[in-house]
């Protein structure tokens, strides 16, 4: 189960559910907890399409960064407790989440790689469903990890790779 809510002017007209949960999925998919179409429950997560000043303020907030930026992840349960969260769920749902994407940043990053808002939106949900589950990019490593889940959730879309190839 995906909720999505739409909170600012200027998103171009879209199915955003259906875009997010495609998105979603196949983030799951790509994961490690790809199996969780047979958990006994429903995963939600929630995504709010909103603007630059609210991301702004939120990063501010939570991360003391006093800029926007394109997607803020919120998990609401640690990634080691999954596993067990999901078998033990007493109402059938698990919230994953909550993920919060920039209107302006997101359209801004679209138009310099020449792709579609929608395109690069889903791309970002990809991305955040990602953090939600425990995935990060601060080393090389991890962002290696993380990539390639990227890359493959992606290419299930049929969307566009953002990674350049990593000369080694």
């Amino acid at each position: 189960m995906l909720d999505v809510a739409v909170q600012a002017e200027g998103w171009p007209e879209q199915d955003w559910e259906a875009l997010a949960t495609h998105a979603a999925e196949a983030a799951l998919a790509q994961s490690p907890y790809g199996e969780w179409a047979g958990w006994p429950v429903a995963i939600e997560v929630a995504v709010r399409l909103t603007s630059d000043e609210e991301v702004h303020a939120l990063n501010l907030q939570y991360r003391h960064k006093d800029k926007p930026t394109n997607v803020l992840s919120f998990p609401m349960i640690q990634p080691d407790l999954l596993q067990t969260v999901t078998q033990n769920s007493d109402d059938g749902e698990v919230i994953l989440g909550d993920l919060v994407l920039a209107h302006g940043v997101c359209a801004s990053e679209a138009a310099e790689r020449g792709i579609a808002v929608e395109d690069h939106a889903a791309h970002l949900i990809v991305h955040g469903v990602l953090h939600l589950l425990g995935f990060d990019h601060q080393g090389d490593g991890e962002a290696e990890v993380m990539e390639e889940m990227e890359r493959a959730a992606l290419a299930a879309l049929r969307l566009h790779d953002p990674y350049p190839v990593r000369e080694d």
